[in-house]
């Protein structure tokens, strides 16, 4: 019999696994696993994978108080926050973002971010890179359940999509991004609290989970033989998959902080676990999180973090709560895959779903303005340290280089290795959908 989880190093016959390892080798050309190691890296195969992280800020910050700030602007568009500069000449921020300016080469900021269609609160077009108002039937589908459509997963006991989003009291705030037209078997996987306990076979032998199976696999005949719709397919897939799950440990040994070291895990910090408002929590090991499910071998993580709809005492609630924190978990994140040699195939972008008004009112919050946003992308193999767009003097409008979400979603794709405009996807209707709206790769990066 063999054992999941505890005893885990010896098999059944009191084989060690390093023995097996040896025997393994035997039907590999007697090879020992330093040869086989070597063969792999001679052959090209990559250690690594694509992935992106992309974490959704949500309520939308304000571009003025982070990367754009506008000090010639009068003090009611200008604000409290000073800039300070960055490890680039030339480039500066928010003074209530020190890590992120000390990393600032490996940063590219993104100062005229533009797509948003309304003022609504909704995390769509960020997952999406599209407007919710013209959509085929079923939807459009997230970046995450695209990739794993196309892609699929590195390994079968981690699922390609993980989205690290609790419930929240406005639905879109608590969203990883919607399978769509692509359906609930590339929904995202959703951790979180007491179910993970449930991702390993508690006393639960392999032949007793085989037995259960087999009944599972005759109802699903029966239910096959009655359904018209095709909605037995994506639970077959949901099945399978959670199967690979219970009978590998590496999604919960990749959920678990205890197994990383005390001092990474003191670098991230932890933030606040609880929701912000009817938001997403400040929760700074889901940074943490997000690397260690990328190396598990999910390809995109998506988290959401805090509520930045600062309609009143913007100024308190930016470098009180979500600046610091915020500046924390992320320069810890890419310093971190920069330090394990992950960075150049891991794309890390944050942004919100539009920018906030340069008038500042009368509650000294910031409104609505779909006219403008910001966003910051790193890793990914992207040239870094620049700043792409800029907005007028008042950070109104955009002045050069307008950015469309659709433009960043293709090189995000690019990233990933798909073609965004000769990779079709095909919707309800068996109709073929580009991955992005005719958008290109920014030249600037690639």
């Amino acid at each position: 019999m063999l054992t999941l989880r505890g005893s885990s190093q010896r098999l059944c016959d009191g084989i060690t696994r390093r023995d097996a390892l040896r025997i393994g080798a035997l039907g590999m050309g007697g090879l020992a696993l330093p040869e086989l190691l070597r063969a792999e890296s001679t052959a090209g195969i990559r250690k690594s994978h694509k992935a992106v992280i992309m974490i959704y800020m949500v309520g939308a910050p304000s571009h003025q108080d982070m990367y754009d700030l506008k000090m010639d602007a009068p003090s009611e568009i200008r604000g409290e926050f000073r800039p300070i500069e960055t490890n680039v000449p030339g480039i500066e921020i928010c003074e209530h973002l020190p890590r992120l300016a000390r990393i600032m080469d490996k940063l590219i900021p993104l100062r005229s971010v533009y797509g948003s269609p309304d003022g609504d609160h909704d995390s769509f077009i960020c997952y999406t890179g599209r407007s919710k108002r013209t959509q085929p039937p079923g939807g459009w589908p997230a970046i995450g359940s695209v990739v794993s459509k196309l892609q699929r997963g590195v390994n079968p006991s981690v699922p390609p999509f993980v989205g690290l989003a609790p419930n929240a009291g406005h639905p879109p705030y608590g969203s990883p991004g919607l399978p769509g037209f692509l359906g609930i078997s590339h929904a995202a996987f959703r951790p979180s609290g007491e179910s993970r306990a449930d991702m390993v076979l508690n006393g639960v032998t392999l032949d007793r989970l085989d037995d259960r199976k087999s009944l599972l696999a005759s109802f699903d005949r029966f239910r096959h033989g009655v359904d018209s719709s095709g909605m037995m397919d994506g639970i077959d897939s949901i099945n399978r998959q959670a199967l690979d799950i219970l009978t590998s440990s590496r999604l919960a040994e990749a959920l678990d902080l205890n197994q990383e070291d005390p001092a990474v895990r003191e670098r991230y910090g932890k933030g606040d676990p609880k929701n912000f408002g009817d938001g997403a929590p400040r929760n700074l090991e889901h940074f943490l999180l997000a690397r260690r499910l990328v190396e598990a071998g999910a390809r995109v993580v998506t988290l959401n973090f805090g509520r930045w709809d600062w309609h009143s005492d913007n100024f308190n609630g930016l470098k009180n709560t979500h600046l610091p924190q915020f500046d924390q978990g992320l320069s810890a994140l890419i310093e971190d895959l920069h330090v394990r040699g992950m960075a150049d195939d891991v794309s890390v972008v944050a942004w919100g779903e539009f920018g906030r008004t340069p008038q500042i009112n009368k509650d000294a919050g910031r409104d609505h303005w779909p006219a403008v946003g910001n966003g910051l992308l790193a890793c990914g193999g992207m040239k870094a340290g620049q700043v792409i767009g800029a907005t007028d003097r008042l950070g109104a409008r955009i002045a050069n280089r307008p950015i469309h979400f659709g433009e960043v979603f293709a090189t995000l794709y690019k990233n990933l290795g798909l073609d965004p405009n000769n990779a079709p996807i095909h919707d309800l209707a068996g109709r073929p959908q580009k991955l992005v709206d005719g958008w290109n790769a920014l030249p600037e990066v690639v």
